[in-house]
């Protein structure tokens, strides 16, 4: 291994070497010494995020959404637990892996141990890759069609885990990248909604947290009409079971149709509505 640290993010990468690093050696190297959960480096000419252990979380914080879940009769928001520590390394490494095999898009894991892992940057050394949320946000000034061909990828994308027989994580828009050949890939596998609820329930609660990242940037540019239309036409081409799930959730969740649009009552409010309002019959 090198004696001096990698080259910031920032930097131009060097020349790519004949021979892969060490990869198990750099992680070795670097992760006592980060104080960052997740960094990136640029090495060798390859772009990669080092992500640390995160303290271990309680179940105490999921009290609440457990209780609301439970009230409403709606499995599909009952907490799934992200215990942090080892067990969320594990979890994300895991998690990667089994999504690789399947042949989606995820960050490859270079190396692993039980206080951190490596894992190779979806884009190019040099280059930023946005999260389809940010460049949907970014369009809504040019207008609906291209709020909504942006959004029908992140869509597509959702439908792409989904018939491989799995499912995401936190399916919200910042958690999918448009890579640079245009492929949409996916991030944050700290927990896995399939050990703790059923897959229709996982898969629904896919499609929620997209709707729920989405639907204000699709209101605000004049999109939710023709989206609405679009995600009803895209859930009844689904399973049968995720159609069920979804459906059962739309109606215990109807009295959100109550709720005000006024943007004085705050983002996270009009949030709600908005993801309401695309999935609604």
């Amino acid at each position: 291994m090198p004696a001096l640290p990698p080259a910031p993010a920032s930097t131009p990468a060097p020349a790519a070497a004949a021979a892969s690093p060490d990869w198990a050696a750099f992680l070795r190297e670097w992760l006592p010494a980060q104080t960052a959960n997740v960094q990136r480096y640029t090495l060798e000419g390859t772009q990669v995020w080092l992500k640390r252990a995160a303290p271990a979380r309680g179940p105490g914080r999921h009290r609440a959404m457990a209780l609301l879940a439970r009230l409403l009769r709606l499995p599909v928001l009952r907490p799934v637990p992200t215990p942090g520590g080892a067990e969320g390394i594990a979890t994300e490494v895991r998690r990667l892996r089994a999504l690789a095999a399947l042949g989606l898009r995820v960050p490859e894991v270079l190396a692993a141990r039980a206080d951190g892992f490596l894992m190779r940057d979806l884009g190019r050394p040099g280059e930023e890759t946005h999260s389809l949320g940010n460049e949907i946000d970014h369009a809504v000034a040019q207008g609906p069609q291209a709020v909504l061909a942006l959004w029908r990828q992140g869509l597509a994308a959702i439908a792409e885990v989904h018939a491989r027989g799995t499912c995401l994580s936190q399916a919200f828009a910042r958690n999918l990248v448009r890579c640079p050949d245009g492929v949409v890939g996916y991030l944050d596998f700290e927990d896995d909604p399939a050990a703790a609820l059923p897959l229709p329930a996982c898969q629904a609660r896919d499609l929620l947290c997209y709707a729920h990242s989405t639907g204000l940037y699709l209101r605000a540019s004049g999109a939710l009409p023709a989206a609405r239309t679009e995600t009803a036409t895209w859930l009844a081409t689904r399973d049968p079971a995720l159609r069920a799930a979804m459906q059962d959730t739309v109606r215990r969740l109807a009295w959100l149709r109550r709720l005000p649009t006024d943007r004085r009552w705050g983002r996270d409010l009009q949030r709600v509505r908005a993801a309401y309002d695309l999935l609604a019959p």
